[in-house]
């Protein structure tokens, strides 16, 4: 298979409009992927997307995929998010990672209150939107129309290009008995400060510096309680009647990102397979192709990564299908949701290492691209939400009668 050419890749079940616009989409993400390999050198070396390629990603609508159609967006099925996301990451995963990213908060913002989207979207409806979903990073506290928030929150991404952030902070309480309540803020640029600390080996081109909020004021509307996200109407549903927009959030929020992994492994898988039909061995001559170590190697890789894409599209289809029957599914769904994201990019890990591993001294070159992969693919396998012991530890839990330990779902 030919980098950029998924077979596998598939259309949202939903609406013939919106199976156009899907292809069309899709169509200008694949136009964009020769500048976007051309670029990543670049792109690592400043640590952000260079200005370019955000303006590409802007050109073809691609932030604006899950906005609300009603402002002007395309309103796809979520499959569309884990999709470009793969296509993108077979370019550049640092480009995917940040497209993924800030085109789902365009989602979650159409589950906010209308005048927290109003207030948004009727300055700029390109506005970009970062964030940070770690809530003990913040403390906030309900004072009289809204709340104070201070904290200091790690791994924004792409939040230099962003005029609004989602911050997720614990709202403290003065009697204990009330509880952990879990609540996400949105902020405008004017009430954070970034901090300069994206200097990483892997995704290095995501710009994810820390943001810090000293003691900001934020209005009630323009907050919205994580158990308003877990599945069923939301506070936007009044003006966004789309089932894109009560799904559960956090149960599905490792497919938002997944699909960078998937990409990333594809790019590997399809680079290996490539340089393997034509290169002689240094040592003997003998070409790699007719190694049966090399056959197997593709074999196991390619199949480790068309499983992934499978599970990954199915969650997300799934979902969709299950939202647009008005169907809030229970906790041994949502905790399956999250095993299944955090497994699925954990195989395409291990195909991009065990890749790495077969191509020997070649893989270390840094003018190769091969050494950007391995470096990707781990720095994205180190997101919490695709750690396998974390998700699969609470799946277990949920399935053997105990209750579920992530207060997000």
């Amino acid at each position: 298979m030919a980098p950029g050419q998924q077979s596998s890749l598939g259309q949202p079940t939903g609406p013939v409009s919106h199976e156009r616009a899907y292809a069309a989409l899709i169509a200008k993400v694949r136009a964009l992927l020769p500048q976007l390999r051309e670029r990543a050198a670049k792109t690592e070396e400043l640590r952000h997307l260079p200005p370019e390629t955000e303006q590409d990603l802007h050109d073809a609508g691609l932030f604006r995929m899950l906005q609300p159609r009603r402002i002007g967006g395309a309103e796809l099925d979520y499959v569309a998010l884990t999709d470009c996301a793969d296509l993108l990451g077979q370019a550049d995963a640092s480009v995917a990672w940040n497209f993924a990213n800030l085109a789902s908060h365009h989602w979650m913002l159409g589950m906010f209150e209308q005048q927290a989207q109003d207030q948004v979207w009727g300055k700029n409806p390109d506005a970009l939107i970062a964030s940070s979903f770690i809530f003990p990073a913040g403390r906030a506290r309900k004072v009289d129309g809204g709340y104070r928030l201070r904290g200091s929150w790690p791994f924004s991404s792409g939040v230099a290009s962003c005029a609004w952030n989602m911050l997720a902070s614990v709202v403290s309480s003065d009697d204990e008995a009330d509880g952990i309540e879990y609540r996400i803020f949105l902020l405008p640029r004017a009430d954070y400060k970034i901090l300069d600390t994206w200097n990483v080996a892997g995704l290095r081109g995501t710009g994810s510096s820390d943001v810090e909020v000293r003691d900001a004021f934020i209005a009630d509307h323009m907050t919205v309680a994580v158990g308003d996200l877990a599945g069923g109407p939301t506070p936007g549903s009044k003006v966004n009647p789309n089932p894109l927009y009560a799904l559960p959030v956090f149960s599905l929020f490792p497919y938002v990102l997944s699909g960078v992994a998937l990409g990333n492994a594809q790019a590997c898988l399809d680079d290996y397979t490539e340089v393997a039909r034509h290169r002689i061995s240094t040592y003997n001559r003998a070409k790699l192709s007719d190694f049966q170590s090399t056959q197997i190697k593709i074999a196991e890789a390619s199949a480790k990564i068309d499983a992934a894409r499978l599970i990954m599209r199915s969650a997300c289809i799934d979902a969709m299908a299950d939202a647009r029957r008005d169907h809030v599914p229970g906790m041994a769904t949502k905790t399956r949701y999250r095993r299944d994201g955090a497994f699925s990019v954990n195989l395409c890990t291990d195909a991009v290492s065990m890749l790495f591993s077969a191509s020997g001294a070649r893989g270390l070159f840094t003018t190769g691209v091969l050494q950007r992969q391995f470096r990707d693919a781990h720095a994205i396998n180190s997101h919490l939400a695709f750690n396998f012991d974390a998700a699969g530890t609470n799946y277990g839990r949920v399935a053997l009668g105990l209750p579920s330990e992530n207060l997000t779902l």
